[in-house]
């Protein structure tokens, strides 16, 4: 099942992939450390994003590849674009048994309007809350994603140009036009020269 619908069950957003892969040792070390400085799932949550957020570059950003697709590669090399970040963090939160999706936006890199891209991000489910959509983009100036339950903080905010949407549904597993894109580029520049971009 590729996208769960607007009310998926938490239950399928906990396995392993071939981009969300969390059997990785790296990833799973990674994922258990972040859950031994201890506190609720929700505390284990943020843990998971603030470290996605933060010491993940995003490849944008600092002007550098690889390109990386699998939450195994982004924290290999330290750096990925949104998707990818977005990949990793899934992974983070399935390895500690917390449900993780992955969501889209369709933004305008125009002014104001077309072309557009899609920019990702993730759904994790909080026991008291549902599912809370959550941005490891990585902040800068202009940029402040949060982790502040129930108040969403994400990276973007939607403007009023019509061609700009949330794309509906938490995804189990990437877009695969994320996905080609990532996995057919060989430098940043490329991927830069041709997001990827979806209307559903």
């Amino acid at each position: 099942m590729d996208n769960a619908g607007l009310h998926p069950d938490p239950r399928d957003y906990l396995g392993a992939s071939r981009h969300i892969d969390f059997g990785y040792p790296e990833v799973r070390a990674t994922a258990h450390r972040l859950a031994a400085r201890g506190g609720s799932r929700q505390d284990i949550a943020r843990a998971c994003f603030e470290f996605v957020r933060d010491e993940i570059a995003h490849s944008a950003d600092v002007r550098r590849g690889p390109v990386t697709c699998s939450a195994s590669s982004v924290l290999r090399n330290g750096v990925g674009f949104c998707y990818a970040k977005s990949h990793l963090l899934a992974a983070l939160l399935r390895a500690n048994g917390i449900p993780a999706g992955l969501c889209y936006q369709r933004l305008a890199t125009g002014d104001p309007r077309a072309p557009y891209c899609l920019h990702g991000l993730n759904a994790v489910w909080l026991d008291d809350i549902g599912w809370y959509r959550i941005d490891p983009r990585g902040n800068k100036p202009g940029v402040d994603a949060q982790f502040d339950p129930p108040r969403e903080a994400l990276a973007f905010s939607l403007g009023d140009d019509p061609g700009e949407a949330d794309l509906p549904g938490i995804w189990v597993e990437p877009l695969p036009v994320v996905v080609e894109v990532l996995t057919r580029s060989a430098s940043f520049e490329e991927v830069l020269a041709g997001l990827p971009d979806s209307e559903a």
